[in-house]
């Protein structure tokens, strides 16, 4: 495998070296972080009938969730030129139409009811796992969704899953990954008690269990919300969004991470991989030593945003330019 991804301490280093190593911006420094963007529909497909026609190509008039992943690989080297580093996929993608928390009738998992896992999506998957590795990118891949998670039929399904998941990660012998066991743990939509926040550390431990180092593991919570202690004691970096904050709270939230007795205890990188389009939010985020990730959710139109299928996965709206263009600044990367 061609790119090996690493913790030391608060850093991530990547074959052996830390990520944008030596550089500084404004006087601060870059090493160690992962710039990365939230692409959790980059192996979407929808098994209902009745929303599929939602994600219909404007060409074609069908969707082609081949074609959706394919046109996400070919975007791949351009966000890397740019400096990004880092993107986050689903198995369980996340909210495809903006406003339907409460409501999402399509089907969209890798997983069976049972936990058994769907070929089709580890396909996808694999692929974009190859061209990551070849390119020198870390994917971040989320396990459950709580707009899915309902696709599983019990608690013991929802285990099975996890070790399936993990399993087949670990397996595929690519270490360029890190694991998200599920999307923001909090949202009360979940219901299954173990993806909850008060035993979701229940999972990690399992996961690390099976990984035995190799790969990372962590969770996420809701915008400004501070992940529960025994998350933070377990996971290998600590995960975070930023929905719906300013700039000054997300510098708060992760000082309050910091000063935690967990983090204290045992530092570890703090990841944000979901947060809006406001570059202020990155920078303060930077200015704060924590990796910053970028949500554009889009209008199912093929060109805004990475999150309403069918997505345009290139760098082609004023709103992508800018978050991709600062980035290029700070990591020094030409595009």
């Amino acid at each position: 495998m061609a790119t090996i991804l690493e913790i030391y301490d608060e850093k991530f280093k990547i074959n052996g070296e830390l990520t944008y190593n030596g550089r500084f911006y404004n006087g601060k420094p870059v090493e160690g972080l992962l710039f990365n963007v939230r692409a959790v529909q980059a192996i979407f497909d929808d098994e209902n009938s009745e929303t599929r026609l939602n994600w219909i190509y404007p060409d074609t008039k069908e969707w082609d969730p081949e074609r959706n992943t394919e046109e996400f690989i070919q975007a791949l080297p351009e966000w890397k030129s740019y400096g990004v580093l880092g993107f986050t996929v689903n198995l369980q993608g996340g909210m495809p139409i903006v406003k339907t928390e409460f409501s999402q009738p399509w089907i969209n998992t890798a997983f069976y009811p049972n936990g058994e896992l769907k070929e089709s999506y580890l396909a996808r998957l694999k692929k974009i796992l190859k061209v990551a590795d070849e390119i020198g990118m870390v994917c971040i891949v989320g396990l459950f969704y709580f707009g899915q998670d309902e696709r599983l039929e019990d608690e013991k399904a929802v285990i099975n899953g996890v070790d399936n998941a993990v399993s087949w990660l670990l397996e595929t012998g690519y270490r360029n990954v890190m694991i998200e066991i599920n999307n923001e743990a909090n949202v009360p939509l979940y219901q299954h008690s173990i993806l909850q926040p008060s035993r979701v550390h229940e999972l990690i431990i399992r996961a690390r269990k099976i990984v035995e180092g190799k790969i990372p593991i962590s969770t996420s919570f809701t915008g400004g919300m501070l992940p529960t202690p025994p998350v933070i004691e377990n996971s290998d970096f600590v995960l975070v969004h930023g929905n719906g904050l300013s700039p000054e709270r997300i510098k708060k939230l992760v000082d309050d991470i910091r000063n935690t007795p967990e983090y204290r205890n045992n530092p570890k990188p703090i990841v944000f991989n979901e947060d809006g389009v406001d570059i202020n939010n990155l920078i303060a985020a930077f200015e704060k030593y924590a990796s910053w990730g970028y949500y554009d959710q889009g209008q199912n139109n093929y060109n805004d945003g990475f999150q309403s299928p069918p997505v345009n996965w290139k760098v082609n709206t004023d709103v992508k330019k800018r978050f991709f263009s600062k980035v290029a600044e700070i990591t020094g990367y030409s595009f």
